[in-house]
């Protein structure tokens, strides 16, 4: 008990000093924790000894740290992506191997053993770019999404060859075959399990308002596919970020990332903290020269060869060249993938000894790289977003978030009554552009509450959501009605997916952003055929209404599959009774009566 007491000081203590001084000098937390590392580790102060041990347990980061990214794709999102991860990840993953495996045979090593490391050396750290991307806030760029295609399409490749290599070197062919079949059963069955077992659990643990009951279930269902991803040889890592994705359509998906989040951060430094401990500075001092030439030309080429396949799926040079920044350095499967092939005797120790320590440098270089990348950024004058405006100290009546065309046409009306309203946008180049037509609009993220409360939201009545981004609307009106509840809001919603999420938000007035418009555009090809404009308008005002209904409806079951689809089909035959009532009355071909004032 001493022992461990007494680490935990080590680790918090080196933590609490190192990483502040690190973020203020702009180097970035994880640098911070890579120095605390190599500080504690045995070849420094000797604080720590037992490196490996600390970095096993250190790896659960990595996991919560997936599976709160498989949160926020829903299935959807992820079959959207499959150019780039397919196809991106792929050439990345075969350029980089040959390159490095045509290397391996110019140094000496056999065809066998320079295809492994070839392999292990094409890898990334997953760990490494996204804390970065998320630090700042860049993961929903161009450049980060198809970072993460290739960092997930590297972990999807990753683990048949876990299975393959020990194969290669002295286990029967047999064995990836058995691993192989027990790995598809354990998807299929967290599929199954996903829907039909954790989702009615997480709702009967949230029907008894035991908030710690419902953290310890979150770490359960972690834990657990964790443990049994490992059981069939699979990643726990890719494992858990599909448990995520197969939950990101849950109603309980932000009260599970919210219990998550504080044991992803700590346990997230603490895996930089031990990959810093297995930095072995005797073979650095042995050969510095080497060493540091060697990590520089590893990063150098691997980030060639990343542009190279960028710029190949039409990615601009800008964004090309952030993510070669972003993902060039080593990546944790590596040292997997060393000691099985060390186990295999497919390769020497001293060579693995010298490649490891070239991989960790490669990580410890990849914040000062992040840095270099924000220069070349500027230098470029790429059109990755400006900082946001400082908003002066407003007092509006009504605040828009979002000048897009939805958001325009309230601006353009209140303008016109001489009601005062705040507008804020993240498209830099929609901001130049109203600007130019004399509109007081701030550059900003709505979903902030520094930004809000500068906007004046303290003070307003009513919020505008008028965001083209769903996930951003949502965060914006989640914010809204935690800190503001003075504000009536009133939001876009960009289909009946986003319109429910809004409902369970408890926002009041929603509105569908192509819903009238369209429904008016049939009212005018009815007219068009001939049928009476009073006729046209009486249908029109009876298919909303009953829309409206069956949205509530549908709300009430749309996390139960079977009942939405009978509720919607109920709803459709229910439509077309009504409608066909109104087939029996007489109407006079006339203009449709003015709307009351």
């Amino acid at each position: 008990m001493d022992t461990i007491l007494q680490q935990a000081l080590v680790f918090i203590g080196a933590s609490v000093v190192l990483v502040p001084i690190f973020r203020w000098l702009g180097l970035g937390a994880v640098l911070g924790y890579l120095v605390a590392g190599i500080l504690v580790g045995p070849d420094v102060l000797g604080l720590i000894h037992d490196a490996e041990s600390v970095i096993h347990f250190s790896e659960l980061g990595v996991i919560f740290l997936l599976f709160l990214i498989g949160l926020e794709i829903h299935p959807g999102k992820l079959w959207g992506m499959r150019k780039h991860l397919v196809g991106l990840g792929g050439v990345q993953i075969v350029s980089c191997s040959l390159v490095f495996f045509g290397f391996g045979l110019l140094v000496g090593l056999d065809m066998t053993t320079a295809a492994v490391l070839g392999f292990a050396l094409s890898l990334s750290s997953t760990a490494f770019a996204i804390q970065t991307l998320t630090e700042k806030n860049q993961f929903n760029t161009e450049f980060g999404r198809s970072s993460f295609a290739v960092l997930l399409m590297q972990d999807l490749v990753a683990i048949p060859a876990l299975a393959v290599i020990p194969a290669i070197g002295m286990m029967s062919p047999s064995t990836p075959t058995l691993q192989g079949s027990a790995a598809i059963l354990s998807l299929i069955g967290l599929i199954i399990a996903s829907r039909f077992l954790i989702r009615p659990v997480f709702r009967f643990i949230a029907s008894t308002r035991t908030r710690e009951i419902f953290t310890a279930a979150t770490l359960l269902v972690v834990l657990g596919v964790s443990a049994l991803m490992l059981k069939v040889g699979l990643s726990a890592a890719l494992g858990t970020f599909i448990a995520g994705v197969l939950l990101a359509d849950s109603e309980y998906r932000h009260e599970i990332e919210a219990n998550l989040e504080p044991f992803k951060s700590l346990l997230m430094g603490l895996f930089f903290i031990a990959v810093g401990m297995g930095v072995s500075l005797d073979v650095i001092a042995a050969r510095p020269l080497l060493v540091v030439s060697l990590a520089v030309g590893y990063m150098t080429v691997k980030a060639l060869l990343i542009y190279a396949s960028g710029r190949l799926f039409s990615l601009s040079h800008a964004n090309s060249k952030m993510m070669a920044l972003t993902i060039s350095q080593g990546g944790e499967f590596a040292f997997v993938i060393f000691a099985i092939a060390l186990q295999s005797k497919l390769a020497e120790s001293e060579t693995l000894a010298l490649l490891t320590v070239v991989i960790t440098i490669s990580m410890a270089m990849s914040p000062i790289v992040g840095l270099l990348s924000e220069r070349v950024l500027r230098a470029a004058k790429t059109k990755l977003k400006p900082e946001y405006d400082k908003i002066e100290d407003e007092a509006p009546e009504i605040i828009i978030a979002g000048l897009g065309r939805f958001g325009q046409m309230f601006g353009r009306l209140l303008r016109a009554q001489g009601i005062r309203f705040v507008s804020i946008d993240h498209d830099s180049d929609q901001i130049e552009l109203l600007r130019r037509f004399g509109n007081k609009v701030y550059y900003g993220d709505a979903s902030r509450l520094d930004l809000l409360q500068a906007a004046g939201a303290a003070r307003a009545k009513y919020f505008v959501i008028a965001i083209d981004d769903a996930e951003k609307s949502l965060a914006a009106a989640r914010i809204a009605k935690e800190h503001f509840p003075n504000l009536t809001i009133f939001a876009r919603a960009r289909n009946r997916g986003h319109a429910f999420e809004l409902m369970e938000l408890g926002v009041p007035h929603i509105k569908r952003e192509t819903f009238d418009s369209s429904v008016q555009f049939v009212g005018d090809l009815l007219v068009d055929r001939g049928m009476p404009r009073a006729r046209v308008d009486n249908l029109i005002e009876k298919f909303k209404r009953h829309d409206e209904i069956m949205l509530k409806e549908q709300f009430k079951v749309r996390s139960d599959d079977q009942m939405f689809i009978s509720v919607s089909n109920q709803g459709t035959a229910q439509l077309a009774q009504v409608l066909r009532e109104d087939d029996t009355r007489t109407y006079i071909d006339e203009p449709a009566a003015p709307p009351a004032p």
